[in-house]
């Protein structure tokens, strides 16, 4: 493997877990707040809000 495709595999991989820790944050805030704003915030705020929930609860 060179250090091209390396690169991409750790991007490529990078945009996936922003992207589903998005979801995962919305959906669990959709779940406990059922509210549209909470879940924007939260879905800004990504894998620290789904952190904090399991900390938390």
């Amino acid at each position: 493997m060179n250090k091209n495709s390396k690169k991409e595999v750790i991007n490529t991989s990078v945009k996936s877990g922003i992207t589903f820790g998005s979801a995962l944050a919305m959906v669990i805030s959709y779940a406990n707040w059922h509210s549209v704003g909470w879940v924007i915030i939260h879905g800004l705020m990504s894998w620290v809000y789904v952190i904090y929930y399991i900390l938390k609860y």
